[in-house]
């Protein structure tokens, strides 16, 4: 099981749109089940990042992470989607 920390600038926002997508996206890519998202706040991932396989932010990492960080403000965007969600796939399982 795959634990995805997934942060934004206070933890509800914007996460939880990504969050959503990012799901969704992922069961479609055969891997529903295989990974579990929680969500923070920018400020907690030096706190938490190390109990996590892989940071999803959607700002900038302006902060310590203990684990690989992924900045994704494209999923917002819809810019680079594809690209994103790929590197999300390779970090996670090396596909």
């Amino acid at each position: 099981m795959k634990r995805i920390l997934l942060c934004c600038g206070t933890g509800v926002a914007t996460s939880t749109v990504v969050n959503k997508k990012l799901a969704e996206e992922l069961k479609k890519r055969g891997h529903g089940g295989d990974f579990t998202i929680t969500q923070c706040k920018a400020a907690e991932v030096p706190g938490q990042s190390s109990n996590y396989d892989l940071c999803v932010s959607t700002i900038p990492g302006s902060f310590k992470c203990e684990c690989p960080l992924i900045v994704a403000t494209g999923i917002i965007l819809n810019r680079g989607v594809e690209e994103i969600y790929n590197n999300i796939e390779k970090a996670l399982w090396g596909e």
